[in-house]
């Protein structure tokens, strides 16, 4: 049985540490080497480990420890808005403008031509309404935030009217009726699942009704026998009534994508233009842009909006700010849009020009991982609710055997390399990875 005396001391292993010092700080190497320690205690190897083992388990346990958890990955899973990798990514203009936000304090609720105090949301407010062609605009941290202070400034302690085939559910069982319930408001469903009409609405409408709500079903479509109430009408009967009209757009966006050859989605220009009182919609999606919830609409009810309380709870910070006044700048110039924007820069990829990537890539990753490769046809997605049934025309690597494993071999790379694992094979559809050498870098040589 192997004789624990025979180990260092704490002291004595601290004495051959200075750069692990240096890098991590005295306590927290103390700490590491302490309960090194206690393991080997714990577990009697024999023969025990010398010093400069247990330094080097050491030394590895600190590196792991200091890595963020919130890594950069490759994300070739075919979805380009994925929810779970953290949705769009910012454009080079965004980036530099929140890093100028964090470096330095900035003019957020300052005003510079008066000397007084400012709004946070001015920064924003004329490029929206600029670019939707909305009588105001506020902003909050995400789309559920812009849906629940609408619904509690206008329809707290009454009823909001909605179609029961608009009853959506997004990712983490995240349901309509239960931010309607939050934001203090009753649900009044009118219509069937795959049929609602005008009538329903108006046969509805009572003392108790606080406002009509058009909600976009960003992540499921019913087709066959189906009526919906275009928003236009809708917005025509809320008005007759005496009521506000909201649309929530859900992922929203402020072109029309088919210039690019994607199928279009609804716009906020339109739905503005379609008579909605209130739009909503979000930042991080099909807009390409950071996590944010635009409420455009008419100016007082923006204005109670901003009084309400919740404001301040939802409200977006300067980082996030900056970033969102970028991306929007952007958008006044559509001829440059899809080659300064990532997202829609990945949306409209050629499917031609990521097969020749495929047919590149295909023999070094093979080589690199010891495994088959193929080179095949993909179907990439939108994702985050955008577009579910349509699909993009794609090509990526189909790796086998044992995709589960290689999957998890990916999964450890200092740069993890996120694919799906289909039809037995781990796929990795290249219509996110605009560089070669991105994926190169990643793989062990």
């Amino acid at each position: 049985m192997s004789d624990l005396r025979a180990l260092p001391s704490v002291d004595r292993l601290l004495a051959d540490c200075d750069a692990l010092i240096q890098a991590h700080g005295r306590s927290v190497v103390t700490e590491a080497i302490r309960a090194e320690l206690a393991t080997i205690r714990t577990s009697r190897p024999d023969p025990l480990p010398d010093s400069l083992r247990i330094l080097g388990t050491v030394t590895a346990s600190l590196q792991d420890a200091a890595l963020s958890r919130l890594r950069p990955v490759l994300n070739l899973t075919g979805t380009v808005l994925h929810t779970n990798l953290g949705r769009a990514i910012l454009a080079d203009t965004a980036v530099e403008a929140a890093t100028a936000a964090m470096r330095a304090p900035a003019a957020l609720e300052f005003d510079l031509d008066s000397g007084g105090r400012g709004e946070r949301d001015s920064h924003l407010r004329g490029l929206l309404c600029e670019l939707t062609g909305a009588e105001d605009a506020t902003v909050v941290n995400n789309n559920a935030a812009a849906v629940l202070i609408a619904l509690n400034t206008l329809a707290r302690g009454r009823e909001a009217i909605v179609s029961r085939g608009e009853l959506i559910e997004i990712g983490g069982a995240f349901r309509m009726p239960a931010i309607m319930e939050q934001a203090g408001c009753r649900l009044r469903e009118v219509g069937t699942t795959n049929r609602t009409h005008a009538r329903d609405y108006r046969e509805a409408i009572g003392p108790d009704t606080g406002l009509l709500m058009k909600v976009h079903t960003s992540n499921y479509r019913i087709e066959g026998f189906t009526s919906q109430v275009p928003a236009p009408e809708l917005a025509g009967i809320a008005r007759q009534a005496g009521l506000p009209m909201l649309n929530d757009l859900g992922s929203g966006t402020l072109v029309d994508l088919s210039r690019w050859g994607i199928s279009p989605e609804p716009t906020v220009a339109a739905a503005i233009a379609e008579g909605a009182d209130v739009v909503t919609f979000s930042g991080d999606k099909l807009l390409g842009g950071p996590q944010a919830g635009f409420i455009l609409g008419r100016r007082e009810i923006i204005a109670a909006i901003n009084r309400n309380p919740l404001k301040r709870a939802l409200r977006m910070d300067k980082i996030r700010i900056a970033a969102t006044e970028a991306t929007l700048r952007l958008y006044r110039d559509p001829d440059r849009l899809a080659e300064r924007l990532p997202t829609l820069r990945l949306l409209s990829r050629p499917e031609a020009e990521i097969r020749a990537q495929a047919e590149r890539l295909a023999p070094m990753v093979a080589a690199r991982l010891g495994c088959r490769v193929q080179v095949i046809a993909c179907a990439s997605q939108i994702g985050s609710g955008a577009l579910p049934t349509e699909t993009l025309a794609s090509a990526g690597l189909a790796l086998t055997p044992s995709p589960d494993g290689l999957a998890e071999r990916l999964r450890r790379l200092a740069v993890p390399i996120i694919g799906r694992i289909h039809d037995g094979a781990l796929i990795l559809d290249l219509r996110c990875l605009p560089e070669d050498k991105a994926l190169l870098d990643a793989l062990p040589v």
